[in-house]
């Protein structure tokens, strides 16, 4: 038995706004919506959509917000990591589209753990890291 894929689960304030960001801004393709779920793809890879928009929450005590899991404060707080071939040729459309975390400086960098990298977050502002292996040890 063996693990095979994982595939990222993205809280998002609203479907429509995020599958247009999805789509225009990073090159998915929208291959399932519908009201408060959609999935979207790029080459091989999933990203599935949930919309996290339940504010009843806001009207309870502070020591109990949490109850449907789709409270609205969890939209933009996920991240994930996609591995790419071409750093430098994904950065370079990515910051054409204005996706670009908000501390870029100006090119992928060099990580200390062996990756070649470069951030950007999507319109609720969860981020995405896209990342080639440079050295052993990915």
């Amino acid at each position: 038995m063996s693990l095979v894929r994982t595939i990222p689960a993205m809280p998002v304030r609203d479907i429509a706004a995020a599958v247009t960001c999805y789509v225009e801004k990073f090159g998915f393709t929208a291959v399932h919506q519908d009201s408060g779920f959609a999935v979207v793809m790029r080459d091989d890879v999933r990203v599935n959509l949930w919309e996290a928009s339940d504010d009843s929450w806001r009207p309870r005590p502070g020591a109990d917000p949490v109850r449907s899991g789709a409270e609205s404060f969890i939209a933009g707080t996920a991240s994930f990591r996609v591995e790419v071939t071409d750093v430098d040729g994904l950065y370079a459309e990515l910051a054409a589209a204005g996706v670009l975390h908000y501390r870029d400086g100006g090119a992928p960098v060099q990580t200390d753990f062996g990756t070649y990298e470069f951030a950007t977050t999507d319109v609720d502002g969860n981020l995405i890291e896209f990342y080639r292996w440079v050295s052993t040890g990915g």
